[in-house]
């Protein structure tokens, strides 16, 4: 009989069947060296996310290395109002930029309107980072290569400033400090500093000049005065080319219709009066309060000097391109005439055809009377003079982008 429970003297080898012509591998070997393709792979990925984490990780761009004929301008700000004009022209004349933002006040829909018209992967990025986070700035810095900073950064509501203070000090002066320390530290040798009128508080003569004795009267103008100190102290041993830039009261937008001004609707109180106008125009409030009527002044309402955005952003351009090392450059960007809030007003309500109704209260804290910019050295030095003077018209291309953006850029 055949005894088919034999058993064998030794265990049968590993081998492959065959089955038709066909070889299949052993199950065990092939889930083995599955395994270590899976297991090389995790390993791979976890090496490339440490690598990352390293402060000294960086895939080279454009925008990491410097060449020759373009500068590459860091614009702190560069999604707020003003900055994001500052960008639009930066790029219209082929400069590279670099926004950062922390977005409280400025709008990411601006800088998606950026990108689209700039869509060249070399000619802007976006950083979303606090400026009072050494830290981040620092990094920046680090893994990029600036050859100059437009400085805009800042809260800037009078108002406001008087409400909470110790806001306006960390964010403008300690801000400006760590930009600062940055620049130094990587050797960025031009900055062109956003400064205003305010610091020179309630002068006894007008027009302002530059050498006007700045008094500042409010949080927000002692704030940028501390921040131009902070400046100008770092100078005195520095090599560094510094253009200073108090502008007085802006306006307008985009001629183009592509940028506009959209403030946190929760900052309508603290606003500019442009917006305050367009607002009641639009009846999102019921109406213009006009703080003040008792001033010195022939109607009784503050005098302000108006400026276009568009000219206080080409004044930015031509301190850029004037900007000198070791040397200082300090301007006042205004028109030289001056505008009472009725003027304003009647402007207003011409521009959007609207009657406003305008409520009459008492003075808001930290206001002065009168503020007009003697426009002389600015001419003289850089050859700039304000274009967009017709206050009506400057109203006029802003209530434009308003309307066709009713819910600012969101729409």
């Amino acid at each position: 009989m055949l005894n088919f429970n034999r058993s064998r003297s030794q265990a049968r080898a590993n081998r492959s069947m065959s089955l038709g012509g066909m070889d299949f591998a052993d199950p065990k070997k092939k889930s083995s060296y599955v395994g270590k393709i899976l297991l090389a792979a995790a390993l791979t990925a976890f090496c490339i996310l440490v690598l990352k984490q390293s402060p000294t990780f960086n895939t080279p761009t454009a925008f990491s290395r410097h060449e020759a004929g373009i500068t590459h301008v860091l614009v702190t700000g560069g999604a707020g109002y003003i900055g994001s004009h500052a960008v639009l022209r930066l790029l219209k004349d082929s400069y590279r930029v670099t926004i950062v933002d922390n977005l409280s006040r400025g709008n990411l829909g601006a800088v998606k309107v950026l990108k689209e018209l700039f869509p060249e992967p070399d000619r802007l990025q976006f950083i979303y980072a606090d400026l009072g986070d050494a830290k981040a700035v620092n990094k920046i810095f680090s893994e990029n290569a600036f050859d100059a900073v437009m400085h805009f950064a800042a809260v800037a509501y009078v108002g406001e400033s008087t409400l909470d203070p110790l806001k306006y000090y960390h964010n403008i002066t300690s801000n400006t400090l760590v930009v600062l320390e940055a620049m130094a530290a990587r050797g960025v040798g031009t900055l062109i500093y956003s400064s205003t009128c305010a610091t020179y508080g309630e002068p006894e003569k007008m027009p302002i000049t530059e050498e006007t004795p700045q008094v500042p009267i409010n949080p927000y103008g002692k704030a940028k005065k501390m921040a131009e100190d902070i400046i100008l102290d770092f100078h005195t041993n520095s090599n560094m080319a510094v253009m200073i830039l108090r502008y007085f009261n802006v306006i307008g937008s985009d001629p183009e219709g592509r940028l506009g001004e959209a403030p946190r609707p929760e900052l309508r109180e603290h606003g500019r009066i442009s917006g305050a106008c367009f607002d009641a125009a639009r009846g999102i409030i019921p109406g213009l309060k006009v703080r003040g009527t008792d001033y010195k002044t022939a109607d009784g309402t503050c005098i302000r000097d108006y400026i276009d955005v568009t000219d206080l952003v080409d004044a930015h351009v031509k301190a850029l391109e004037k900007a000198m090392p070791g040397k200082v450059g300090i301007y006042n960007v205004g028109t030289g005439r001056g505008r009472s809030v009725k003027e304003f007003v009647e402007a207003c309500k011409k521009a959007t055809g609207v009657t406003i109704k305008v409520d009459f209260l008492d003075r808001r804290p930290g206001d002065y009377a009168e503020v007009l910019a003697d426009p002389t050295k600015i001419l003289r030095e850089l050859n700039w003079t304000a274009q967009y003077t017709n206050l009506q018209e400057s109203l006029q291309v802003a209530w434009r982008w308003q309307k066709s953006h009713l819910d600012g850029y969101n729409s």
